[in-house]
């Protein structure tokens, strides 16, 4: 890979996004500030922020702001933890009951320094929901360093959709994801898919990275191999100077062709596009995959 691409280079017109305002991008920025929350949209510098705000959704990110692992793709800052909130999943029912969610987007940082990786607070949080909504609940997790207990107690706390991301393709994890491992993250979804058959498993990835068309295809083979039913492709866009620069912009004729091909391997839905996000219409893309499911039989 080649780090030394600038990111000035000019965007190609497919990229370009016209930022939206309003009443309710104000509103959600503000409560989310009154009730001391983040979320994914603002600390990963999602391109969509402004649109799901003004929609009146956003994905929270529990457990700090800070992460214990530096990928050199994410925006989020590596530096010592947090402690863990109590107060937290209160706060969070209280976002979802006064924004009137009825799909709930639930991510983290990663927190090798816990025990539990976490996952203990990620119950918290999806029981402090359920007291207070009776809303759709979708993880997004870090990989637990493949702790099965982990992983077995955020299942039983019955999310709708569990996801959990392999973001690039084999070959580049040692750059883009060196403290991650690739057949970590798969078996974590094939767990997911043993142990809880009920549950959709979701995953995504980043292309413009370096990666060849095959290596993606390759990729969706094996989330399929591990039963993985939703799955999200978009293009990387390099949060700063500091991070890998973007090697190509993938074009929509070949998102168009990723999404037909996970379509033709199996997926109940895929998501393929510049934009595309892992939470990006998570609820559009959970009922696509269940009309997916209910034509299948």
């Amino acid at each position: 890979m080649n780090t030394s691409k600038t990111s000035r280079t000019p965007f190609p017109p497919w990229i370009k996004k016209r930022l939206p305002s309003g009443g309710k991008l104000h509103e959600v920025r503000e409560l989310l500030k009154d009730l001391n929350l983040a979320t994914v949209c603002q600390s990963a510098h999602c391109p969509n922020a402004g649109e799901c705000f003004c929609a009146g959704t956003a994905t929270f990110m529990i457990l700090g702001k800070h992460c214990t692992r530096n990928c050199n793709f994410c925006a989020v800052t590596s530096e010592a933890p947090e402690a863990v909130d109590p107060d937290e999943p209160r706060r969070v029912a209280e976002a979802v009951v006064r924004l009137g969610l009825r799909y709930v987007v639930l991510t983290s940082v990663t927190r090798d320094d816990l025990p539990d990786g976490g996952a203990d607070h990620f119950c918290r949080v999806i029981a402090a929901i359920r007291e207070r909504s009776d809303a759709r609940i979708e993880v997004l997790t870090p990989d637990f360093q493949g702790d099965r207990k982990a992983i077995e107690r955020v299942v039983a706390a019955g999310p709708t959709v569990y996801n959990h991301n392999v973001e690039t393709v084999p070959r580049l994890y040692p750059v883009v994801r060196p403290q991650a491992d690739y057949r970590r993250s798969l078996d974590l979804l094939e767990y997911v898919a043993e142990i809880a058959p009920q549950t959709a498993t979701k995953s995504g990835l980043m292309v413009g990275l370096g990666e060849k068309k095959q290596e993606v295809l390759d990729t969706l083979a094996d989330l399929r191999q591990v039963f993985c039913r939703i799955v999200t492709i978009g293009q990387y866009l390099r949060p700063s100077e500091g991070h890998l620069p973007v090697d190509r912009f993938v074009t929509p004729a070949e998102f168009e062709e990723y999404e037909r091909a996970g379509r033709d391997m199996g997926f109940r839905a895929v998501a393929a596009g510049p934009f595309v996000r892992s939470s990006y219409h998570a609820e559009e893309i959970c009922l696509t995959g269940e009309m997916g499911h209910e034509h299948r039989g």
